[in-house]
C-alpha cells in the first residue's frame, strides 16, 4: 500500500509537469493579440470622447450666450420702463447698452440719489470656443447679415468662431 502511494503521486507530479511545463507564461503572440485587441478599444474609445468635449464646448457656447442675452434684454427693459437715469442711455441707442462693459459695470438708477447700479452681467463669459471673452457684437440698426458691428449699442451676440457644430449649422449662426 505504501508502494502505491507513493506510486501515484509519482505519476501526477510526471503529467502534471507533462502539461504545465509550456505554460509557464504567456507566448509573444499572446501579448501581442492582447495588445492588438486594447489598441482597437482604445482607438474605438477616442472619437467618442472628442465627440463628448465637443458637446461640452457647445453646451457651454449656449449657455453663455443665453446669459449675456438675456442680460441685453433685462437692460432694454429696464430703459423702456425708465428705471436706467436718462444721461446713461445713448442718443441713438434705441434703450440698448453700449457695450457688454456696460452690462458689467452697471448704470445709474432713475431717481435714485444713493447712486445705486444696476448690473446685469458679474462678467463678460468667455467663449468656450475661442477661450477668449471677445465675441461679435451686432447693433440694432446692423443689416441681418452684416459682419462687423456698427457700434451705435449692443442687440445681440455671437461666437467669432468660424466652425461647425454637432448638428451641422455654423456657431456664427447661433
Amino acid at each position: 500500500m505504501g508502494m502505491r502511494s507513493g506510486g501515484v503521486s509519482t505519476i501526477n507530479a510526471r503529467s502534471r509537469d507533462r502539461l504545465l511545463g509550456d505554460a509557464n507564461g504567456y507566448t509573444f503572440i499572446e501579448l501581442v493579440v492582447v495588445a492588438g485587441i486594447i489598441m482597437i478599444l482604445a482607438m474605438a474609445a477616442m472619437p467618442l470622447a472628442r465627440v463628448s468635449a465637443q458637446r461640452q464646448r457647445e453646451v457651454e457656447l449656449r449657455a453663455a450666450l443665453r446669459e449675456m442675452r438675456t442680460a441685453i434684454d433685462k437692460f432694454k427693459d429696464a430703459a423702456d420702463t425708465q428705471q436706467i437715469a436718462s444721461l446713461e442711455i445713448k442718443a441713438g441707442s434705441e434703450g440698448y447698452p453700449a457695450d457688454l462693459e456696460t452690462l458689467v459695470e452697471g448704470v445709474a438708477a432713475a431717481n435714485d440719489a444713493t447712486g445705486r447700479k444696476l448690473k446685469f452681467l458679474r462678467r463678460v463669459p468667455i467663449d468656450p470656443m475661442t477661450k477668449k471673452a471677445e465675441w461679435a457684437l451686432r447693433s440694432y440698426q446692423d443689416d441681418p447679415d452684416a459682419a462687423h458691428w456698427g457700434g451705435q449699442n449692443v442687440f445681440d451676440v455671437r461666437t467669432t468662431f468660424d466652425g461647425i457644430a454637432l448638428d451641422g449649422t455654423k456657431y456664427r449662426d447661433w
